[in-house]
């Protein structure tokens, strides 16, 4: 299969979210001065919030509620589980954490070697993420990635998510791309493999945590320096 177009997912593929968004609680925490509101261990509310992003995420996904209202209720079900039910506080928090995290750098090993080299063979280069579109481009800026793609779709700028065929149309069009050579490379079987397998677009599994779940892709690799033996 000879491919032209690459589509990136961006968090948990190319950038550490993991990494980069407990960097950004724990700036947060100490901006806010979280201890003095009740929340005396970061570890502990660092847990929670993972808990209630992954969860909301999931309705957002699903089109159960809006970005908005996403942006500062999990930090509000963070805080309830420390007994603070302080909304205004929860929305500052929202507002905070947005302009932190894409200041955070942190990449997965090899990001800039493999963009490099996917660059050199000629291959067009672009961005299919659910993030919201001011921050993924500042995400892109910071960690020093963003001359690499030619176009970034978001979920907000395409007003449809992954794994929805809407957005994976919509990145076709933009980018002038045929299902035939386009490729969608990306770390979440049920959003990024099953969204573009669905839409008609072969897919790479990449499977950072080593997960042993089966997953139908067109190929699975374990570290982004494998992708330099597909491509």
């Amino acid at each position: 299969m000879q491919y032209n177009h690459l589509f990136f997912d961006l968090d948990h593929t190319l950038w550490d979210f993991e990494t980069n968004s407990r960097e950004a609680l724990h700036d947060l925490y100490h901006l806010l001065s979280l201890a003095d509101a009740g929340v005396n261990d970061f570890d502990h509310f660092h847990k929670i919030y993972l808990v209630h992003n992954e969860r909301l995420w999931d309705r957002y996904r699903k089109g159960q509620m809006k970005v908005d209202e996403l942006r500062w209720k999990r930090m509000s079900m963070a805080l309830l589980e420390f007994k603070n039910g302080d909304e205004s506080l929860a929305r500052k928090m929202g507002v905070e954490f947005l302009n932190i995290l894409p200041t955070k750098k942190a990449l997965f090993p090899d990001t800039m070697e493999v963009l490099e080299y996917l660059t050199k063979k000629k291959y067009k280069l672009h961005l299919i993420t659910n993030g919201f579109e001011k921050t993924q481009h500042h995400k892109l800026k910071s960690a020093g990635i963003d001359n690499f793609f030619k176009e970034v779709i978001t979920s907000e700028g395409s007003n449809s998510l992954k794994p929805h065929a809407g957005i994976f149309e919509y990145a076709l069009i933009k980018t002038g791309a045929k299902k035939i050579e386009s490729i969608m490379i990306g770390d979440t079987p049920e959003v990024d493999i099953l969204g573009a397998r669905e839409a008609g677009i072969d897919q790479v599994y990449v499977n950072h945590i080593g997960s042993a779940e089966p997953v139908e892709a067109t190929f699975t690799v374990y570290s982004l320096k494998e992708l330099m033996a597909i491509f």
